[in-house]
């Protein structure tokens, strides 16, 4: 029994913070470091939530839809964030040349510059948490992770 009366776990899985907790805060160390790092280049009329929408694979040529999915927020959010951008020049909304009754989303050149300098504080930070954990490590990590997504 452990202090509190309650059995101590049984497995490593049970104590948490979970895997899934570990990943999220993983993610937002990653996200702060763009972020800031957007912010450095200039980019200070867009937040956080904002420079989300310009992760791997990007917004170019998707539909709200499909964005509100794959970011698992509702569509009326996305289109709020996407007014946001067009109103600040980083896209715009057309016609879906498939389907005259839906929209893509198309980066202005101002936006496909934005998505360069987000890559590339996305590549700074990968750098330097191969640094702090170590070469192999890290892409032990990074195999771990594509694994994963395999499975």
């Amino acid at each position: 029994m452990s202090r509190k009366g309650h059995p101590p776990p049984r497995n490593v899985a049970e104590q948490g913070p979970y895997i899934g907790a570990l990943l999220r805060l993983a993610w937002q160390r990653i996200r702060k470091r763009i972020y800031s790092g957007v912010q450095s280049e200039g980019y200070s009329d867009l937040n956080a939530g904002h420079i989300a929408f310009f992760r791997y694979e990007g917004l170019n040529g998707r539909r709200p839809t499909e964005l509100a999915e794959r970011m698992q927020i509702t569509k009326q959010s996305v289109n709020e964030v996407v007014r946001h951008l067009e109103r600040r020049g980083y896209a715009e909304r057309r016609l879906d040349p498939s389907d005259k009754r839906a929209r893509l989303i198309r980066l202005t050149a101002r936006g496909r510059k934005l998505e360069a300098i987000v890559r590339k504080y996305a590549r700074v930070a990968e750098r330097e948490l191969a640094r702090e954990l170590g070469q192999r490590r890290f892409q032990e990590f990074r195999a771990t992770l594509r694994k994963i997504k395999t499975l």
